[in-house]
């Protein structure tokens, strides 16, 4: 629901186009990137109070009903946990791959290790293309060549380490990240700075491990839930 205050976009809504005789949602599209969220429908003091199913139907209308066009990649930012809404897309889809973000704290880091066993067990199997570790350390504006580890140091690397996936790179908590979110100038568009180099290497390394996984693995594809106990593959053409 943030991506239109990231992206300062939080006065545009999306229109109705008509692709091929149906109606379709054209994305919202800032800095080359096309956008949906549910940031665009709701109002900005307004919860999102949803039950699993409405938020899955949701995310279904965001993928399938909207003209996105020709893209490079689709990213979709899910919440954290193993919950309905990561089987939903991944009945939705055949997900080429999952990042798994987490901070360095032992609390954060059960979660990670949950995500990754889900998308990794027989029934889901989606490739995990790596870690990464948000607010891996702090950096003060005035002390840039200080690193303090106020969550720990280390604790996402180590977990790939331990689950055997790639380690795609750290993210400090410094005052710049925080700006750009809150004006909408995203952090990695400031050329020339540490932090720009950072997220273009984080970005560099989720490239190589996505090119790296379609050159040895064959497609993925979307899941069905046959029983209450698990889940099979089917082949969505």
């Amino acid at each position: 629901p943030s991506m239109p205050i990231m992206f300062d976009v939080e006065s545009e809504k999306p229109v109705s186009v008509t692709v091929d005789g149906k109606s379709k949602m054209k994305p919202i599209e800032s800095y080359e990137i096309k956008i949906l969220s549910i940031g665009f429908f709701t109002a900005p003091s307004q919860a999102v109070i949803w039950r699993g199913p409405m938020a899955s139907k949701a995310l279904n209308q965001m993928i399938f009903d909207a003209d996105w066009g020709e893209l490079d990649f689709m990213l979709i930012d899910l919440p954290p946990g193993t919950g309905d809404i990561h089987l939903s897309i991944m009945q939705s889809l055949p997900i080429t791959g999952a990042v798994v973000v987490s901070t360095p704290q032992a609390v954060a880091l059960a979660d990670a290790k949950k995500g990754v066993s889900m998308f990794l067990s027989d029934s889901i199997n989606v490739p995990v293309l790596g870690i990464i570790e948000n607010m891996a350390y702090f950096t003060p504006a005035e002390l840039p060549q200080n690193k303090y580890y106020i969550f720990g140091q280390e604790g996402a690397k180590n977990l790939a380490e331990d689950l055997e996936v790639p380690f795609l790179g750290e993210v400090p908590i410094v005052q710049s990240i925080r700006e750009a979110g809150d004006y909408g100038r995203p952090a990695a568009m400031q050329e020339g700075s540490l932090i720009a180099d950072i997220f273009t290497q984080v970005t560099r390394n989720v490239v190589e491990e996505t090119v790296r996984r379609n050159r040895s693995l064959p497609p993925t594809e979307a899941i069905k839930i046959t029983t209450m106990a698990g889940c099979s593959a089917v082949n969505k053409n």
